[in-house]
């Protein structure tokens, strides 16, 4: 294949931007890609549930030991007001060096980057083994039936990935700064407190449910989780809301309502801090006649590709390509890193994150050439071609 037949991730990027795939929207992203998959001598299947679009592609024998598989993403989150873009949302506009559009940064180009990796790479050198492509429509919804979907059906047709990476931004400031080797767990917990309306006045005849509350909320926040491990920063604990609902000033409140949200590292599991907290709110409704009811909404358990073959293979390969030698991070919010984490080992790696989710998301040209470069320089060392 001549060097001029090489598929361009900015404009595989550009073509992506300009469907309009706001979750739970497909808005042709994965057509697209499924006909240039297709063309390249992919075998492709719609891995659709639940009105969720996926699309599964491999190329190479089914059961092979030897699988690198990338999965990432083309839905995105809404614009917010259009008037506020500067470059339109869905134009794929080039200039200062950039591409502009939802989904240019967070990542509509990382699948642009490791599609067009893929393609070359099987055309230039088919390699002693299969290359799987796992991209989803569902990472900015829910996420019960993307990613979570295509490890489902691929366990049901016999399909494994023996190694995986994710192309999400993972770089604060400078391209090829960061992988993640892991993410922290993430829980949410609603809190539900109710006692007995009454009149200010009077209050021994109502049980009021605020003191009960804002004193179990200051004992969790007051309290250090954990110092960190050799992996992970500390576990945080952070209130979001406090809610009463209570337009009176004369009456105590029936009900009242708390959420808070825990990042949890590898010292803890969603189990063993969802027991700890229940105990918390025990001692704080004894003897008070105020209830705390919980509903534990949980995301994910934290976890940990150790540092070994594929890291050193990905870190070998950003370093090369970018002349800078990446941390080993564990930081940030979740990703589909922490599904495929229980299907086979998982590192991410991406574009610099800054402007993901903002008003007039872009991505700079150079990096997406680079990233597809770094990508290309993993499936070469990975299958020794």
């Amino acid at each position: 294949m001549m060097a001029t037949d090489r598929l361009c991730p900015v404009a595989l990027t550009a073509d992506l931007i300009r469907c309009p795939s706001v979750t739970p929207d497909e808005g042709g992203a994965l057509v697209l890609l499924e006909k240039l998959l297709t063309d390249a001598g992919f075998d492709c299947t719609r891995v659709d549930r639940a009105g969720t679009p996926n699309l599964f592609a491999r190329w190479g024998a089914k059961g092979h030991a030897r699988t690198f598989g990338f999965n990432g993403h083309t839905d995105v989150v809404p614009l917010g007001d259009p008037a506020d873009w500067t470059h339109a949302p869905f134009g794929a506009e080039i200039s200062e060096g950039r591409i502009w559009g939802r989904g240019a940064c967070d990542m509509k180009s990382g699948v642009a980057a490791f599609v067009a990796a893929a393609v070359d790479f099987v055309r230039d050198s088919p390699p002693d083994g299969a290359v799987i492509l796992a991209i989803t429509g569902d990472e900015e919804g829910p996420g019960t039936d993307g990613t979570v979907a295509l490890l489902d059906w691929m366990a049901e047709m016999g399909e494994a990935m023996s190694v995986c990476l994710v192309g999400e931004p993972t770089c604060p400031d400078v391209m090829g700064e960061m992988i993640k080797i892991g993410r922290r767990g993430s829980m949410t917990v609603t809190v539900s407190a109710t006692g007995v309306q009454g009149h200010a006045a009077y209050p021994h005849r109502a049980k009021n449910p605020l003191p009960v509350l804002v004193g179990f909320l200051d004992r969790l926040a007051r309290h250090a989780l954990d110092q960190g491990s050799a992996h992970f920063d500390p576990s945080t604990l952070a209130l979001t809301t406090i809610d009463v609902g209570n337009p009176a000033t004369n009456v105590i409140p029936a009900r009242a309502r708390a959420v808070f949200n825990i990042r949890f590292n590898d010292l803890h599991s969603a189990a063993s801090l969802s027991a700890q907290v229940k105990m918390e709110a025990d001692k704080s409704c004894e003897n008070s006649g105020v209830s705390l009811d919980l509903d534990v909404n949980i995301s994910g358990e934290s976890f940990l590709t150790p540092p070994g073959p594929l890291v050193d293979l990905v870190a070998q390969a950003v370093e090369a390509e970018c002349g800078v030698a990446p941390v080993l991070s564990t930081s940030g919010g979740t990703s589909d890193a922490r599904f495929v984490k229980d299907h086979c080992p998982v590192v991410e790696f991406g574009l610099v994150g800054r402007s993901m989710h903002q008003v007039d998301e872009y991505a700079e040209i150079e990096h997406i050439h680079k990233l597809k470069a770094v990508y290309s320089r993993i499936l070469r060392g990975y299958f020794g071609s």
